[in-house]
């Protein structure tokens, strides 16, 4: 058992449990570039590792009510077929290194696509208020779609069960709070990468060793990732999502790790300076509040 490795899963545990995004964007480039484990064989045992994690933090969004059921029905309707389609795909492509490229750099765009609308959000939220949660009225065909576009690539990929399918949620539910959003996202991801992994598992890609060591870490982590963002306030959420979502993307557009490091430290510091200059806003407009009655 590689114990750095499962170190490495219990960072991207915390994130997956956090935000519900990184699984595959993250620990599938983590066990290629830093572990040299073959890209199909990291698919098959990130996806199986996955398939683990991930109930553990969709119990406690279920716990804490944070899950939109329709919405995981309907998304897993068009996600599990089409998951055991894309494994079939990645076996007559032949792991054809231009297809996984253009999707790689597709998804990257989708990814800062994503970070700037939420970008947008928050930007809202902080002039408006977050309010009460909003009525969610989900449409069934554009969501049973996203299911299907999302299944495809995990099934490609193993990248998507979280990134691409937030993408699409913002897209089409953009009411839709940060918490829920991450809880949906991890309970609709369980079935899905579990379908995907099977299908890995039965043309003999699943490392039991790898899937082992990742699952060793990611479990604790994932735990604690999800409880933070079933309690946190909706800010802190959206904020760590911006901040995945951009390393995400740049990691998948083949940047250094130097460089997705230097980014998302920057934006880490923005995040948290953000958080402070709207904390002292309050209690700066209290003495103001108080002197309009004299």
């Amino acid at each position: 058992m590689d114990l750095t490795m499962a170190l490495a899963g219990l960072g991207v545990g915390i994130i997956v449990g956090l935000t519900g995004m990184g699984g595959g964007a993250l620990m599938t480039p983590i066990l290629v570039l830093l572990f040299h484990v073959n890209p199909v064989a990291a698919i098959g045992s990130d996806l199986a590792a996955s398939a683990v994690m991930k109930p553990f933090g969709g119990a406690v969004h279920a716990r804490r009510g944070t899950v939109n059921w329709k919405l995981v029905g309907w998304l897993c309707a068009g996600s599990i077929p089409s998951a055991f389609l894309g494994v079939l795909l990645l076996r007559l492509l032949g792991d054809d290194e231009s297809v996984q490229h253009i999707v790689k750099i597709s998804l990257g765009v989708a990814l800062l696509l994503a970070a700037g609308g939420m970008i947008a959000k928050a930007w809202s939220s902080r002039r408006n208020g977050d309010g009460p949660p909003a009525e969610i009225v989900v449409r069934p065909l554009p969501t049973l779609l996203i299911g299907v576009m999302g299944g495809l690539v995990v099934g490609l990929t193993s990248v998507g069960s979280g990134s691409l399918i937030i993408v699409a949620l913002l897209a089409l539910y953009p009411k839709l709070r940060a918490n829920d959003l991450v809880g949906t996202d991890l309970v609709q991801a369980i079935p899905l990468v579990t379908a995907a992994a099977l299908g890995h598992a039965f043309f003999g890609d699943l490392h039991l060793d790898i899937a082992g060591a990742v699952v060793l870490g990611s479990i604790p982590g994932v735990l604690i990732g999800s409880r933070i963002s079933s309690r946190a306030p909706g800010g802190l959420v959206r904020s760590a999502l911006i901040i995945v979502l951009l390393a995400s993307s740049l990691k998948l557009f083949d940047l250094s790790t130097a460089m997705v490091g230097v980014v998302t430290g920057i934006a880490i510091v923005v995040a948290v300076a953000a958080g402070l200059i709207n904390r002292r806003k309050p209690a700066a407009a209290e003495p103001e509040r108080e002197r309009v009655p004299a």
